[in-house]
C-alpha cells in the first residue's frame, strides 16, 4: 500500500535525523568539559589582575586612568555582544539578542546611539537586520578562544572610549551558570568604577590598606597598560563563558531533539503497524468473501 509505503519512509528519515541528533549531543558533552575547564582556569588569572589592579588604583590615588573618567558629554555608547557562529544551540543567543535589543532601545530612548563590536557570526548578522552601526567584528573563533583574535575588536572600542567618543562600552554575552542553565547578562565594561576594582580577600572583606610599588620606567604606564589588559581580560573571560554556555545548550538541545526523534519514531510504528494490520484484515476478509461465493 502506498500508505504504508510513505510511513515507512518517513520512520527511516526520522530515525537518521536521530543518528545525527545522537552524535551531535555526544560532541557537544564531549566539547562542553573542555570548554568548562577553560573557562574556570581564566577565572584566577582576571581575578589577580583585579586584584593587582585595584591595590595599584589605591596606590596612585593621584591619577585617574580614562578608563575610570565618565564621558559625559558623549551622545553615543559602545555595545560588544558576544554570541555564536553556529546555531542549533537552543533559544541562547534568542535570548542574549532579546536582551541586546532592550539595552538598545532603552539608550535610544535617552537619545543615545549605538557603536557595535560584533563577536561571533549570529551577533554580526542581528546587529547588520537592525542596521547598527558595526565598528568591528571577529567572526570564525572556533572551539577554543584565541586573546590575539580578539584585541582588534576589543581595541576599537576601547580607543573610542579613550578618546571621548562614547560614554560607555557595555558587554553583553551569556554566563554559565550550570549545565541545565545559562543567562543572558549585560554589563558595563568602561568606565570602571572602584567597586569593579575592589578586590577582596579570601574573607570577601575589601582591604583598607594599600601595597606600595615600585614602577619601571613609571606609574602612570604601568597603570595603563594595567587596565587595558584588565579590559582585555574580561571579555576573554566573556567569550569563555560564552563558550561554555554554547556546548551546553546545545547537548542539551539535541539530547530534547533525540528523545522528540524517539518518540515520533514509536508514535510512526504505532501508525505503521494499524495500517499494517488494517491492510492482513482486509485481504482475509476478501479471501473469505470469495470462497464462501464459489
Amino acid at each position: 500500500m502506498a500508505g504504508m509505503k510513505e510511513i515507512r519512509g518517513k520512520i527511516k528519515s526520522v530515525q537518521n535525523t536521530r543518528k545525527i541528533t545522537k552524535a551531535m549531543e555526544m560532541v557537544a558533552a564531549s566539547k562542553m568539559r573542555r570548554a568548562q575547564e577553560r573557562m574556570r582556569s581564566a577565572r584566577p588569572y582576571a581575578d589577580k589582575v583585579r586584584a593587582i589592579a585595584s591595590h595599584m588604583s589605591r596606590a596612585n590615588p593621584e591619577y585617574r586612568h580614562p578608563f575610570m573618567v565618565e564621558n559625559q558629554g558623549a551622545k553615543t555608547a559602545g555595545l560588544i555582544l558576544v554570541t555564536t557562529d553556529k546555531g542549533l544551540c537552543g533559544g541562547m543567543n534568542t535570548n542574549i539578542q532579546r536582551a541586546s535589543l532592550n539595552k538598545i532601545r532603552e539608550l535610544d530612548q535617552s537619545g543615545i546611539k549605538i557603536e557595535a563590536s560584533a563577536i561571533g557570526g549570529k551577533g554580526l548578522g542581528f546587529l547588520n537586520r537592525l542596521k547598527a552601526n558595526v565598528v568591528s567584528q571577529v567572526t570564525q573563533l572556533g572551539d577554543t578562544p584565541h586573546l590575539e583574535k580578539l584585541i582588534g575588536a576589543i581595541k576599537v572600542q576601547l580607543d573610542l572610549y579613550s578618546e571621548g567618543k562614547i560614554s560607555a562600552v557595555y558587554l553583553a554575552y551569556t554566563r554559565f551558570v550550570n549545565t541545565m542553565k545559562q543567562e543572558a547578562v549585560i554589563e558595563q565594561l568602561l568606565p570602571l568604577s572602584v567597586d569593579d576594582l575592589n578586590a577582596k580577600d579570601e574573607d570577601g572583606v575589601t582591604p583598607k590598606t594599600s601595597w606600595d610599588y615600585i614602577y619601571e620606567p613609571d606609574a602612570q604606564t604601568v597603570v595603563d597598560e594595567l587596565l587595558v589588559r584588565y579590559v582585555e581580560a574580561l571579555v576573554y573571560q566573556a567569550v569563555a563563558e560564552n563558550m561554555a554556555s554554547e556546548q551546553s545548550a546545545r547537548m542539551v538541545a539535541m539530547k530534547a531533539a533525540s528523545d522528540n526523534a524517539k518518540t515520533v519514531i514509536n508514535e510512526l510504528q504505532l501508525v505503521y503497524n494499524k495500517s499494517r494490520q488494517a491492510a492482513i484484515t482486509k485481504e482475509l476478509s476478501e479471501i473469505v468473501g470469495g470462497a464462501a461465493a464459489v
